[in-house]
């Protein structure tokens, strides 16, 4: 997949860091873009007689004026660069975020979620909701301070052969042909024909290789250790800039109950993730 047009979430209570980042990543991959800033508001507040609270419309109405002010700044910023752009200012509710990102990711090739919007859980989870779940959009989340580039030397491309881990590599294949070395990572895998084949991870190696992919495969050993642990420990052994992984390959609910290596993911990594479901 090309990568020609990047949506970039940025909340309006503060995101000159994401919004640099986003620049840089645009810039060097020649990239469209679309920078979504976004202000979610409580629910309607009733007051007296049943009518809408004059408290809740005020700060509303305070919040939109300060949305749309935020969203020329970044207009500003961006006018100055040689990107193409637009800007797109979303005032929304917790109830209809979700629907009101997805809308809008339809019609990119990525969504990144830089560490400034990372750190609204709020947003973040209505982002990962409504981008990996309700369109084909793939999601780079990156809650470090580590830059995320265009062009990575090391990336960890978690392979457990699910056909969420086939479509990651699928999305990400641009990337994956600019890296030095891309390492298909497995952890404990089994060798059996229908699970990971005779000979784990070579038959993704070879579909890569055919795209001019280098690639190495990995057969980690999990000692003991959760999936997510020996992944984020592998990626800093081997100096990764990017870990490709297949996200929530198991259902929602129990993600949610009993956390999952998506999950830990998400909350606990401080590299880059490029995401797909």
């Amino acid at each position: 997949m090309s990568i020609r047009t990047v949506m970039s979430i940025l909340t309006s209570k503060y995101f000159d860091e994401d919004l640099k980042a986003a620049v840089e990543f645009c810039g060097a991959s020649g990239a469209h873009l679309s920078a979504v800033v976004i202000c979610m508001g409580a629910s309607p507040m009733m007051g007296e007689y049943n009518s809408l609270s004059t408290v809740w419309l005020e700060e509303r109405q305070r919040e939109i004026e300060e949305l749309v002010k935020k969203a020329e700044e970044i207009k500003a910023y961006l006018s100055r660069t040689e990107l193409s752009y637009d800007v797109q200012d979303v005032y929304t509710e917790y109830a209809f975020a979700r629907e009101d990102i997805a809308e809008r990711a339809l019609y990119a090739d990525v969504v990144l979620v830089g560490r400034q919007a990372c750190k609204d859980e709020e947003l973040q989870k209505r982002v990962m909701d409504g981008a990996l779940f309700h369109t084909p959009t793939p999601v780079i989340i990156n809650r470090g301070r580590r830059p995320l580039s265009s062009t990575s030397k090391s990336i960890v491309l978690a392979w457990d052969s699910s056909d969420e881990a086939s479509r990651a590599a699928r999305q990400a294949l641009d990337l994956l042909k600019t890296a030095d070395c891309v390492y298909v990572t497995m952890i404990d895998p089994v060798s059996r024909e229908r699970v990971n084949g005779e000979e784990p991870g070579a038959d993704i190696a070879s579909f890569l290789s055919r795209h001019g992919v280098k690639v190495q495969v990995d057969r980690v050993a999990s000692g003991g250790n959760t999936a997510d642990e020996v992944l984020r420990q592998h990626a800093m052994d081997v100096n990764a800039d990017l870990i490709v992984m297949g996200a929530y390959n198991h259902p929602r609910w129990q993600q949610t109950l009993f956390g999952g290596v998506t999950r830990n993911m998400i909350e606990q990594s401080s590299m880059p993730i490029f995401m797909a479901h």
